[in-house]
């Protein structure tokens, strides 16, 4: 039980540093441009974020438990926190000294509700792995034990002591912290604070809870019942609790460790193709999936002669551990995704944002007009491109579109709900991982086959929503005789006034300025071309520099001369 006046001091430490770099936030992004000063915050934001991000790191580590989770959860919110945050946090890993093993004993057996030595024939006192909410040892199980499950070489996941106590306190100091932000318009307006804790909350309740991981693993294991890739460590329910987790050892070769699949005649690049089709198998079929697919998590098990899975002509399998963090794919989501693909493809701004709706990551602030103009601007440079064709791309285009979308994500009223996240993020470490393994690697490959069959499987939804489309179309023609005859009766009864003059000027107006517009993009596109074609041929290059500013004095003296004559 850790004690309560370390509890309460942990929870002022929390609380002390929120409201430190929330007042001096308030001071630099509100303040300051209040006063005619917004030009020194703005030079100062990059270092001031990143400084933040550093005294949290240090945070994190010092204190441990939770708050090394809030970092990492804080790295993965792309859509919420700025760049120099999430760099800064990225890297943080359990940095946390492992609980000396007495400590760690008496949690188990209260558990257990038996000495380690008779639950036990063996267990190492030294930690296989440590890290903030528990530690893995080494174990043999007792020869009854043994008999009973089939096994004797297991590993035991226990918790570190009081860590209930710890992340109850921790999630108590951010509830807080979020009610705070609420009240603050230029976060509340743009990101929903308690409900962004209420969802980190969900997650660390669910992965401190063993007993859920253990249901977790069952499910995994039976989407992959009749599949000889996948294979999942056995679970021994005797020994396993809300805090102690006993399983299979199935130590092998880690799927990162090219040298040890060559050394077991594997071929890296054949797991990197198998790998990636078992983790879209995982997101697109099952619907449940392994949401933290790191090096430590996945085995690469060589198969014997005999072994379920040689039978099919596999030398290997992939083995899963540690199913703490595991993500669904709702249907609602599936159905947001597949428009958002569909709409992305035909560039249609709407579409995608209806997806998005779907998704169910509008606040209520969103102004719906400016996010389709957005995501029009942003997707329509890769839309209708295959995806054979984006390898083609300069891999400068997709940095530059991933700034550009990440600049307007964070700009817009609206973030991505929890289960996208995980998927993004299983996603980044299956291609990071992926190309590891292989560097000819290209995720768009293993993608493909399974965006096609979504968009198949969505034909029939596509054809019904273009019969409701044309329906609503026969109506409205249906109902046009009706309202050509009103709108005839009233020019009749002469209570129609139309404005001509006026519209006339404003048409001129805009024909003007139309004109202007087309002059200033020729401007552009040929004094661009010139620049970009004098490395190759000096003497074109001079030419379209030359010949552009034609069309740039048109532009300027139309303006000109529209400033003379009337308006009205």
């Amino acid at each position: 039980m850790t004690d309560v006046a370390d509890l309460r001091a942990r929870s002022r430490r929390i609380l002390r540093f929120a409201a430190l770099y929330l007042a001096q936030t308030w001071c630099y992004e509100v303040l300051l441009p209040r006063v005619g000063l917004a030009r020194v915050a703005a030079r100062s934001r990059s270092a001031r974020l990143q400084h933040i991000a550093q005294r949290f790191h240090v945070l994190a580590v010092d204190l441990g438990g939770l708050m090394i989770k809030v970092g990492q959860f804080m790295s993965s919110r792309l859509d919420v926190l700025p760049p120099e945050i999430t760099k800064e946090l990225e890297g943080l890993q359990d940095e946390v000294p492992p609980v000396p093993f007495p400590a760690i004993q008496a949690v188990a057996e209260a558990e257990l509700g038996v000495t380690l030595e008779r639950a036990f024939s063996y267990i190492d006192p030294s930690p296989l792995a440590a890290a903030s909410l528990g530690q893995v040892h080494r174990a043999r199980l007792s020869e009854l034990d043994a008999a009973e499950t089939g096994l004797l070489d297991v590993v035991v996941k226990i918790q570190r002591p009081g860590i209930s106590e710890i992340v109850e306190v921790d999630l108590g100091a951010l509830r807080r912290v979020a009610r705070w932000l609420s009240h603050v318009r230029l976060v509340s307006d743009r990101v929903d604070m308690p409900a962004l804790v209420e969802e980190f909350a969900f997650t660390s309740l669910e992965e401190i809870d063993y007993l859920h991981e253990a249901a977790s693993a069952e499910r995994f294991e039976q989407n992959f019942a009749d599949d000889p890739r996948v294979s999942v460590p056995e679970l021994v329910w005797e020994r396993t609790t809300r805090r102690v987790l006993t399983l299979q050892d199935v130590t092998a070769i880690k799927i990162n460790d090219v040298d040890g699949l060559r050394a077991a005649g594997i071929d890296p690049s054949e797991v990197a193709e198998d790998f990636a089709a078992v983790m879209f198998d995982q997101l697109f079929v099952n619907g449940f999936f392994h949401a933290d697919p790191h090096p430590g998590n996945i085995f690469v098990t060589p198969l014997a002669a005999g072994v379920p899975g040689a039978d099919h002509g596999r030398a290997w399998k992939f083995t899963f551990i540690d199913f703490g963090m595991m993500g669904d794919v709702p249907d609602v989501l599936r159905r947001g995704l597949v428009n958002l693909l569909i709409a992305a493809a035909s560039r249609d701004g709407k579409g995608m944002v209806d997806g998005i709706r779907e998704v169910g990551v509008l606040l209520p602030s969103a102004d719906t007009a400016e996010l389709e103009r957005a995501m029009t601007k942003l997707f329509a440079r890769f839309g209708g491109m295959g995806f054979a064709e984006l390898q083609d791309v300069d891999p400068r285009e997709f940095r530059a579109f991933a700034i550009e979308f990440g600049d307007v994500v964070r700009s817009l009223p609206f973030q991505l709900p929890e289960n996208f996240l995980l998927i993004v993020r299983a996603m980044s470490l299956t291609s990071g991982m992926c190309s590891s393994l292989d560097p000819a690697f290209n995720i768009w490959n293993s993608i493909e086959p399974y965006s096609a069959q979504l968009i198949r499987a969505e034909g029939g939804n596509v054809v019904q929503a273009t019969a409701k489309q044309v329906a609503s179309v026969a109506a409205i023609i249906a109902r046009l005789p009706q309202r050509l005859d009103s709108l005839t009766t009233r020019f009749d009864d002469g209570t129609v006034s139309v404005q001509t003059p006026r519209i006339e000027r404003r048409l001129v107006i805009i024909e003007r300025t139309a004109r202007q517009i087309v002059s200033a993009i020729l401007f552009a596109a040929l004094l661009i071309g010139g620049i970009l074609l004098r490395a190759e041929d000096v003497v074109l290059g001079t030419v379209l520099v030359a010949v552009s500013a034609l069309p740039l004095l048109h532009a300027l003296f139309a303006g000109l001369s529209a400033r003379r004559g009337p308006l009205l």
